[in-house]
């Protein structure tokens, strides 16, 4: 069954690879036999090291993606550094929290520029060299609040819902060309985003009381869940949200 998970002979582009999920689901795919094109604003950090050191080919790539300008050149990038693209995560995206009585234009469009604008395009731009082939895995980063409204993060709420459907309409369209196109909804991780909401000691036990797992996930959380969506043991889950939540839907 492990041959099942095995991605040997794969290449992915993660996004947002540097800290938190992405290093996650980075390292994730690397340990199943994955080489991986690692992309951050500043490139991939140490990510590329613990790559490596795993004996999987990398590459590092710095692009800033509130725009969709960079995408192509990061996807010809790849194939010219390992010949194609079998694996997509988009991972990237920010927040921004303001109540939304005093939501500014400006964090409505660069979260919905980063967080759902860019998602659609780099799925498209990987599905174009997928479809030479026949096989591509996609992996869209969603949340919790692609089911919930959240308190303070409207554009954030609007954006992960967006993808969550953007999910679903590609894997309508794509799953013929031999694509899988599928979404992680993490829960409540401890990375960067979630730093103000761990350190608000009323707000952090609001939230750990309701996750019957008791605690915060960690990028490692993700790892299992990355590999096994861009592997064969996921051929036939097509334009799925997968919870990654610690029990906090079930609640």
């Amino acid at each position: 069954m492990s041959s099942a998970f095995d991605l040997s002979g794969r290449v992915a582009i993660v996004t947002g690879a540097s800290t938190g999920l992405g290093r996650g689901m980075s390292l994730g795919l690397a340990r199943a036999g994955a080489d991986v094109a690692l992309v951050d604003r500043n490139g991939a950090g140490e990510t590329i090291d613990e790559v490596k050191a795993l004996g999987r080919r990398a590459i590092s790539i710095a692009a800033d993606l509130m725009t969709i300008e960079p995408i192509q050149g990061i996807v010809d990038q790849t194939v010219k550094e390992f010949g194609k693209v079998d694996i997509l995560v988009n991972n990237a995206g920010i927040i921004r929290r303001t109540p939304a009585i005093d939501f500014s234009e400006k964090d409505w469009d660069e979260v919905m520029a980063i967080n759902s604008k860019t998602v659609f395009f780099f799925a498209q731009a990987a599905a174009r060299d997928m479809m030479k082939r026949k096989y591509g895995k996609i992996i869209n980063v969603a949340s919790l609040l692609a089911f919930q409204g959240g308190i303070i993060v409207p554009s954030y709420a609007a954006s992960k819902g967006a993808v969550a459907q953007v999910t679903k309409a590609l894997a309508n369209e794509w799953a013929k060309e031999g694509i899988n196109i599928n979404a992680i909804a993490p829960g409540y991780m401890a990375t960067n985003n979630t730093k103000a909401l761990r350190e608000d000691p009323v707000r952090s036990k609001t939230i750990l009381d309701r996750i019957p797992a008791g605690r915060w996930g960690t990028p490692d959380d993700l790892a299992g869940t990355a590999v096994f969506l861009a592997s064969s043991a996921s051929d036939y889950v097509n334009g799925h949200v997968l919870v990654v939540d610690g029990g906090w839907l079930a609640r």
